[in-house]
């Protein structure tokens, strides 16, 4: 799966010179933790990105001795051109959805403006990338939900969906990840149309540790 098939295609967006509360409530308003921000000329030249953290840094602090209208004067002088990242770490659009969010974790972002040719297109967030662990997981789906610890060999998944499609399970979702060392890994599978004992028989009768097991109805 690659970027273009999960990002937003049309982000909300600022241009620099708007001032940081205005930014504020067009992230409230639009429900979003982060803004693009584009050339005021050009709006799809990508030239920054401004985080609601970056904004709430910049706002006075509630406890100063300031009047309120000294404080909407002060705020109405900072733009986002003030506090917005300028050296925006991006993605394309053919991106693996892997790699955008190991980019994500190794640099502590939470998002990422898709661009092509230097035009932005999208925008990837973690949200897209925590729904699509929900879809790897077929957490909105039934099933008998198995955990185990597997060798790390050559055939075992073969072997383990073999025996499943053997028995009539329909696989609805299958994850690997690692085990507790090299020699091993956990696999969760979700099987539709199997009861549960007669899974998780199969699977110890194949040497396979079980970890954990549930029927879920959507988990």
């Amino acid at each position: 799966m690659l970027v273009y098939e999960r990002m937003s295609r049309h982000p909300i967006t600022v241009t620099p010179d708007v001032p940081i509360d205005e930014a504020l409530k067009l992230m409230r308003e639009s429900k979003v933790r982060r803004l693009p921000v584009v050339d005021k000329k050009d709006k799809h030249k990508l030239v920054g990105i401004v985080s609601e953290k970056d904004l709430l840094y910049a706002s006075p602090s509630p406890a100063t001795s300031l009047s309120i209208y000294e404080l909407h004067y002060l705020v109405s002088k900072i733009k986002v051109a003030d506090v917005m990242t300028k050296d925006v770490i991006t993605v394309g659009e053919y991106t693996p959805l892997e790699e955008a969010a190991r980019i994500m974790v190794d640099h502590k972002i939470g998002g990422l403006p898709v661009v092509r040719d230097g035009t932005l297109v999208g925008i990837i967030t973690e949200t897209d990338l925590f729904k699509i662990f929900l879809e790897l997981l077929g957490a909105r789906e039934a099933g008998v939900r198995l955990t185990m610890l597997v060798p790390e060999q050559s055939g075992v998944l073969a072997t383990i969906t073999r025996e499943i499609v053997e028995m009539g399970g329909n696989i609805v979702t299958l994850g690997t990840f690692l085990g507790e060392d090299p020699t091993n890994r956990l696999i969760t599978v979700k099987v539709a149309d199997v009861e549960q004992e007669k899974l998780v028989a199969s699977m110890e009768a194949l040497g396979m540790e079980i970890v954990d097991v549930r029927m879920c109805e959507r988990c």
